[in-house]
């Protein structure tokens, strides 16, 4: 799989602007070869943690204009909405397919209580997966990224690439890095990390888009501004890997659940 992480500077709330911008993205990339592109957090927005103007339910404007531009390229498109949904939106990544069809769907399953984003959004409970050819895919999103047992989920869902779209703010790049490296150890897998650009009321994002292979090198890694990083994911090197130590096999969740039961190891 060819993929084509979108490093993109989101203009304040101005959804026209940044179709617009997305759009020319979209078809560069479809020129190039890919078959699959990626955008950062909320990127027709920006992420706020606040309550979001834009919520639409499923089918809205801005989910339409996504498919046709993954219709009109003939490409696959990760993007994302926030989505209408009760008692509060969801903050929603969808996956549409090169005839412009929802593939997946997947709602941030840990919301950024730092920022508050759980007092305005109501957090998703399931896993998204979705496949380009032989490739199999799965998603998460941002504040994610510091939850393992999510990605362990993945691993056993069997995904070769996780996508991460996020908004990761400059302050704390160091741990950006290093989670999408750990993360990609950990399901011996490809991640993806797609981060937004630039500044808005709410932050200052530094880009650093980056992907890492199955065994947690970092093979490709995007600048500070807007840009198209081309990223090849090769299902069967993960294959191999999880063959050759096969760490999913290890894991020993029966012991765990006891220990976190018993809450004498805890303050």
């Amino acid at each position: 799989m060819k993929a084509c992480i979108a490093q993109f500077r989101s203009i304040w709330e101005d959804s026209r602007e940044n179709l617009r911008r997305a759009r020319a993205q979209v078809e560069e990339a479809a020129s190039r070869g890919a078959d699959l592109i990626c955008f950062p957090e909320q990127f027709l927005t920006g992420w706020s943690p606040g309550a979001p103007r834009h919520a639409e339910g499923p089918g809205g404007p801005l989910v339409q204009e996504m498919q046709e531009m993954a219709a009109a390229s003939g490409i696959h498109l990760l993007g994302a909405v926030a989505e209408r949904w009760s008692p509060k939106p969801r903050n929603t990544c969808l996956a549409i397919g090169p005839q412009g069809q929802v593939l997946a769907t997947y709602a941030k399953t840990h919301l950024f209580t730092p920022g508050g984003e759980h007092l305005h959004f109501s957090p998703g409970d399931q896993i998204a997966t979705f496949s380009v050819g032989t490739c199999r895919c799965g998603i998460a999103i941002c504040y994610d990224l510091r939850f393992a047992p999510l990605f362990r989920v993945y691993a056993l869902a069997g995904v070769h690439c996780m996508l991460v779209p996020a908004a990761w703010p400059c302050r704390r790049m160091p741990a950006w890095e290093a989670l999408v490296a750990a993360r990609a150890v950990e399901i011996q897998g490809y991640v993806l990390g797609i981060n937004t650009t630039g500044k808005t009321p709410v932050e200052e994002y530094c880009g650093g888009s980056l992907a890492a292979d199955p065994n947690g090198r970092i093979i490709a890694r995007a600048g500070t501004g807007d840009e198209l990083l081309e990223v090849e994911v090769d299902p069967a090197v993960a294959d191999a890997v999880r063959h050759r130590i096969p760490v999913q096999k290890d894991f020993r969740p029966d012991l765990y659940h006891r220990l976190m039961q018993e809450g004498d190891h805890y303050p």
